[in-house]
């Protein structure tokens, strides 16, 4: 028995290198993630927002109350999906699915709010 083997031709092996090539790799950045300073800027940004929602408790209830902390909630949710769980730069699916699960916890804590005001005794 022989042991020969057999080598693929050039333009074989060319082929089955542009085949591994998918990605566009001129559509990447490679410098995506933000410094160290944006990060800062961020979290300045997610206290001050805290600060507003804490200030908002001790003012004097009124009708705006509780859709204001609601907004500034899902504006601080949103910064920190965004930034911190950089779902900026991953893809657009899993920005679906948080924007998702994001509808379905407001639905759900807003119509439980109304079953404490509409509905209690």
């Amino acid at each position: 028995m022989s042991t020969t083997e057999t080598k693929p031709e050039s333009a074989e092996v060319e082929a089955h290198d542009d085949s591994h090539d998918d990605i566009n790799h001129d559509d990447i950045d490679h410098d995506m993630h933000p410094s160290d300073w944006k990060y800062i800027q961020i979290a300045i940004i997610l206290a001050l927002l805290t600060v507003a929602e804490v200030a908002l408790y001790y003012f004097p209830p009124g009708p705006f109350e509780v859709p204001m902390l609601i907004a500034l909630m899902i504006v601080k949710f949103v910064m920190v999906l965004m930034w911190f769980m950089h779902l900026k730069f991953d893809s657009p699916m899993f920005t679906k699915a948080f924007v998702a699960g994001l509808g379905l916890a407001v639905t759900v804590y807003v119509a439980l709010l109304s079953v404490f005001e509409f509905w209690a005794s």
